[in-house]
């Protein structure tokens, strides 16, 4: 996987680079990452990325031709995705298909963003992080990169661990704990210590269905539940009921 990144402010995506998994992929060299600065795709001497919005109004818009020309100085920028809050909104199934891409990349807007002649001809796609704004681009792309980074085979050593993450199957992550068993009153679920696998496994399903009936009961509206779910389901929902009224 190669990411190429365009941007006002190389430096940010550098120190990303720099820490936690990113940096593990690109030593395993499992990934390359071509960070641009578009100022250097300027013709002036002040290197003017941006310029006043047409029909007057507040704000500063980046410029169509140093996007264009960078994108023209990369052999093959694959998938080319701008970071937009007007985008598809990120999910775990769109970092799937991203990670199945041999290139990808991504132009980090700025300002009031780019020059709608880049969204017409250059891209293939708006991606936004959430129904928010911030103030470019970068800090999404770096969310972007680190989610399908993290599904590459060979860059997190206990893969089954990233098959069992939230949103992976559709509902959220089970509950997690680690040593000591007992503290400030609060023990651990005794069949965590019980060696029994079997159980084990049970127990982690229900309470990921139970997690995500809780916190995210519309996502459950979108995943198949098998028969034995739906009992693990109820199971859970009346334990609940139980603890409320004690």
């Amino acid at each position: 996987m190669k990411y190429n990144i365009l941007t006002i402010f190389p430096n940010l995506i550098e120190e990303f680079s720099k820490t936690g998994i990113v940096h593990k992929s690109l030593t395993k060299k499992i990934v390359d990452m071509n960070i641009i600065n578009l100022r250097n795709f300027t013709s002036d001497p002040n290197r003017t990325i941006d310029d006043k919005v047409y029909g007057g109004g507040p704000g500063m818009v980046l410029k169509y031709e140093p996007i264009k020309d960078s994108l023209n100085s990369i052999e093959d920028p694959g998938y080319i995705i701008y970071l937009s809050p007007q985008g598809n909104v990120l999910t775990q199934s769109k970092l799937k298909s991203l990670s199945l891409n041999k290139n990808i990349t991504f132009i980090c807007g700025r300002y009031e963003g780019v020059d709608q002649r880049v969204l017409d001809s250059l891209i293939d796609e708006e991606i936004s992080i959430g129904d928010y704004v911030i103030s470019g681009g970068e800090n999404a792309c770096m969310v972007i990169i680190e989610g399908i980074t993290r599904l590459l085979k060979g860059v997190v050593d206990d893969y089954q661990s990233i098959l069992e993450d939230s949103f992976q199957n559709g509902i959220l992550d089970h509950p997690h704990y680690t040593r000591p068993d007992s503290i400030d009153g609060m023990d651990i679920p005794d069949v965590l210590n019980s060696g029994d696998h079997k159980m084990i496994e049970i127990w982690r399903r229900k309470h990921a269905l139970g997690a995500t009936w809780l916190k995210r009961p519309d996502l459950l509206k979108n995943v198949k539940l098998s028969e034995e779910d739906d009992k693990l389901l109820k199971e859970y929902i009346e334990e609940c009921k139980k603890n409320e009224h004690k």
